[in-house]
């Protein structure tokens, strides 16, 4: 239902222009709603393997993929994504999809990625004169690229022109919110807690954001 809820929502997106202020925020809401997909279908399965007990060890956990996950590949997967996809440049996006395999870590990742990827890009198909995302579709359903929720995430901050540095990091907090709601049932954590907890552990963002977008 979630999922469903979100489709219907991008493919009223695309019949509006994304240069109103108030669009924009819509769009990153409905963008952060898949993140929040991908990233709560995986920490239940992750949360499954390594059981959460306190608050230790879920900073623990969350602290291990932003180090690992979040900061070195994710962020500048999305980076990389949108300023190919703002140059039109569609095979370099396919070789970006491709060599992003090697980097998927994370068996419990690989579905949800794929699956939340596959679903907005899909959504995304009724966009009249967007080349560069029909091309994209092709070569997805061909199974030339895979269809990575971070690579399109990307494609749309361009396709909208989105603000990337407000882009990466809603993406940043919404996929830590995923983390951490996944595990506050059995924490028995508050709603408060739960931003507290993102907003702590997500210090340190904008200084990883400034230093993806001066490496790419």
């Amino acid at each position: 239902m979630a999922m469903e809820q979100v489709l219907n929502q991008i493919r009223l997106s695309a019949t509006v222009t994304a240069q109103r202020p108030e669009v924009i925020g819509v769009l990153l809401e409905q963008l952060g709603s898949m993140e929040d997909l991908v990233s709560v279908t995986a920490a239940s399965a992750l949360l499954q393997d390594a059981p959460v007990h306190n608050l230790q060890t879920l900073a623990v956990f969350i602290e291990t993929y932003l180090e690992e996950i979040l900061v070195p590949v994710e962020l500048p997967l999305i980076h990389k994504a949108f300023l190919h996809a703002s140059h039109n440049e569609c095979r370099e996006l396919i070789a970006l999809d491709r060599s992003a395999a090697d980097k998927m870590v994370m068996p419990q990742f690989v579905n949800a990625s794929r699956r939340v990827g596959h679903a907005h890009i899909q959504a995304m198909r009724p966009m009249r004169g967007e080349r560069l995302v029909h091309r994209y579709l092709a070569a997805v359903e061909s199974g030339e690229a895979n269809g990575w929720h971070t690579i399109v995430y990307g494609i749309t901050l361009a396709l909208f022109s989105l603000p990337v540095r407000q882009g990466l990091m809603h993406y940043a907090y919404r996929t830590m919110g995923g983390f951490v709601h996944a595990a506050a049932r059995s924490l028995r954590l508050t709603e408060r807690e739960c931003r507290e907890i993102v907003e702590d552990l997500c210090d340190d963002l904008p200084q990883a954001i400034e230093a993806t977008i001066a490496g790419n």
